[in-house]
């Protein structure tokens, strides 16, 4: 009994925030479940172009307006330790590309519009580069070049191939495999699908055996001509009332606490500011969340969006949050572009303690959850914001929380550890990314140059930990209390940092001084 309840407590620990969510809802008895949700996706009849996806749709229009942009690459890498096939692991990448049609897929037009044109077969090689000779640290800067060469390497959407792999050899038992996927066919949930189809092929293509995956129930272009029947009359008229309830007209652009100007010319460069949260914190806000009938998820947005508020008092706050859209078992195997982007709006007026603040983003959440199928490129189109390319539509700010991590891989002696490879450019001007781990909540947050100085951002992350220790200690604290606690902490920052800056230039001038004094002794003597 005791195992199969710890069985159940693990599976509901691997779902995601929105599936979370509508678990609790629809334990309570709220949640109602619509019969065409569970409809199957069926297999499409015809093998010559598809639709495009209403994602890929517009991601295919941003890439028309910018095709000099790199900040949809999704670059992925993974540590190998260990004797590696070099042979099988190639084997593996086109046994992968055999089973996905969206990774032989490019995209050319007819009619004016973009279609998805997928290659019957398309063979990948794996090229090697061999760095084991290099000392150390020629070694590990060549590493950092070729891997922001590949990052920073453009791809053609209508040539493909839209995926690029490489295997750089670091020793005799010391690899990285590093590949980039274009997002147009890719998102992040896919990148845990290539994971886990690379540690299982190559389990097998390594030991002569044949693939043990089973055929895909359905491929991208399925999805995509499934969505755009689905999506209309009834179903679509529903989703997109909520919506424009949920909106309104236009939302308010948020405003944030930039250090320089926002223009049209603005690049996407960005960095990113490192935040870790203790495991007391981190399970001190899991005890809140429990308490108080929320997800972490919720809890999390919740502070981001006070922590917001208290740079310039904005109370109708948007933030953009992704979900991963894997709502229906067909889609859980695919590689491809199913992530949707929930708009997140909270007001915050009526100085709410964070306890009301948690319960409306609550509530937000789950009627967003309940209505995850309309893709965010129908809402823009329907609520036509004007388009400016120095400005995000809809949101300038991203949340992220994820919490299920690729799970540790196992090969014949050989360790995999993934990592992801930042490409130092940003979709938002602002992002909050965070992970569960074993360790903690970890996390960045990522910020376009052109607009925030390094220091801002440094100080919201101190800030944040310092938002995030209060709220736990008092949940029922009012939004102007936290605001001010926040804007005390910053000024006591501030004058650390004057006072730091102070002492290291004492110190700086009485070294000159003693250095003057010494020479003019020398001098004399």
């Amino acid at each position: 009994m005791n195992s199969k309840k710890e069985e159940i407590l693990h599976r509901q620990s691997q779902l995601s925030p929105a599936k979370k969510a509508l678990l609790q809802q629809r334990l309570s008895g709220k949640f109602k479940i619509e019969t065409h949700s569970l409809q199957s996706i069926p297999r499409r009849s015809s093998t010559g172009p598809a639709p495009v996806s209403f994602a890929q749709q517009r991601l295919w229009f941003l890439h028309q307006l910018d095709p000099d942009s790199v900040c949809y690459n999704i670059p992925v890498s993974v540590r190998l330790t260990g004797a590696i096939d070099a042979a099988a692991l190639e084997q593996t990448f086109n046994e992968i590309v055999r089973r996905h049609e969206i990774l032989r897929t490019t995209f050319k037009i007819v009619d004016g519009q973009p279609v998805q044109d997928i290659a019957p077969a398309l063979a990948m090689t794996l090229p090697v580069v061999n760095l084991g000779k290099l000392p150390e640290t020629a070694r590990d800067r060549e590493v950092q070049r070729l891997v922001t060469e590949e990052c920073q390497q453009l791809f053609d959407l209508a040539a493909g191939p839209l995926m690029r792999s490489k295997l750089l050899q670091l020793g005799d038992r010391e690899h990285l495999l590093l590949f980039v996927i274009h997002h147009i066919i890719s998102d992040g949930w896919s990148a845990g699908v290539l994971i886990r189809e690379i540690a299982t092929l190559y389990n097998a293509f390594s030991q002569n055996q044949p693939s043990p995956l089973p055929e895909l129930p359905i491929q991208y272009a399925d999805f995509a001509i499934w969505q755009r029947q689905w999506l209309q009359g009834e179903i679509l008229e529903t989703q997109l009332a909520y919506w424009k309830q949920q909106l309104g007209s236009t939302p308010p652009i948020l405003e944030l606490p930039t250090d320089r100007p926002r223009s049209a010319n603005q690049t996407t460069r960005s960095a990113k500011q490192l935040l870790a949260l203790s495991p007391a914190l981190t399970e001190a806000l899991k005890t809140l969340s429990q308490q108080e009938g929320v997800t972490l998820f919720m809890t999390l947005l919740a502070a981001f969006k006070a922590l917001l508020f208290r740079y310039k008092g904005q109370q109708d706050i948007v933030v953009g949050s992704p979900i991963a859209n894997r709502n229906r078992a067909e889609t859980e195997g695919l590689i491809g572009f199913l992530v949707n982007t929930l708009v997140l709006r909270t007001n915050l007026s009526g100085n709410p303690t964070f306890r009301e603040i948690l319960q409306r983003v609550r509530e937000l959440c789950l009627g967003a959850y309940a209505h995850q199928d309309l893709p965010f490129e129908k809402l823009v189109q329907e609520m036509q914001p004007e388009r400016n390319l120095g400005h995000p539509l809809l949101f300038p700010v991203w949340f992220v929380l994820q919490n299920s991590p690729v799970p540790a891989l196992k090969l014949p002696g050989v360790t995999l550890t993934l990592s992801e490879l930042d490409i130092g450019e940003a979709r938002n001007d602002l992002k909050l990314d965070l992970t569960e781990t074993p360790e903690g909540i970890k996390g960045f947050f990522e910020y376009k140059t052109d607009l925030f100085e390094a220091a801002t951002i440094a100080r919201m992350a101190e800030l944040f930990q310092i938002l995030l220790n209060r709220v736990v200690e008092q949940p029922g604290i009012p939004l102007n209390v936290l605001a001010e606690t926040l804007a005390i902490a910053e000024k006591q920052q501030q004058l650390s940092k004057e006072k730091e800056f102070q002492e290291a230039r004492r110190q700086k001038l009485g070294n000159i001084q003693r250095k003057a004094v010494t020479n003019s002794i020398q001098e004399i003597s």
